[in-house]
């Protein structure tokens, strides 16, 4: 069966719940985001609240890891995967259904704030055929990102008038693509 993958940008409602799974102790989060609908109210020309949508997400192994390190309730965020309807027996015995995303990626809604990010890095496998640990590379972004120069002082960006002399100043601060 086909799965089309769903994006729903919202707020974490609910303190995340993590646990271990399984014989193979696999990591698994669940929690609750709201996506709150902002509507234009042409009579009064003020923006107001219209409908919210509120959905439980699953994230499993190391998703779930980086999710448990990274967000809290309050934080705006962005969540890709698949939804998914369980259906259940209530406690009046009654026959439920409930609808969950099982996430496949999730990160900060950057329009609502601002992050750092850290790269996690798989390092290669121990000789013995155990399982290598994942580590950021020094603790830090170092090798994540290209060595970009230091930025133009002010004295150096003194007596630059037109536009262009200003882009060709800042120009070494965005790096080549390639």
């Amino acid at each position: 069966m086909n799965e089309t993958p769903v994006t729903i940008v919202g707020t974490v409602v609910k303190d995340l719940r993590g646990r271990r799974v399984g014989d193979d102790g696999a990591t698994v989060v669940n929690f609750r985001i709201a996506a709150n609908e902002r509507r234009f109210d042409k009579e009064t020309g003020q923006w107001g609240d219209g409908d919210s949508l509120y959905i439980t997400v699953t994230c499993w192994r190391r998703l779930a890891e980086n999710v448990l390190a990274s967000l809290v309730k309050g934080d705006p965020v962005v969540v890709t995967g698949k939804l998914r309807t369980r259906d259940f027996e209530g406690k009046d015995g009654e026959s439920r259904s409930v609808t969950e995303m099982e996430a496949s990626a999730v990160g900060a809604d950057l329009a609502r704030c601002t992050t750092t990010v850290r790269r996690n890095r798989r390092t290669e496998a121990p000789a013995d055929g155990s399982v290598a640990d994942d580590s950021v590379a020094g603790g830090s972004v170092a090798g994540c990102l290209p060595e970009v120069p230091p930025a133009p002082s002010d004295e150096e960006l003194a007596g630059t008038e037109r536009l262009g002399e200003l882009a060709d100043a800042a120009r070494p601060l965005v790096p080549a693509m390639a």
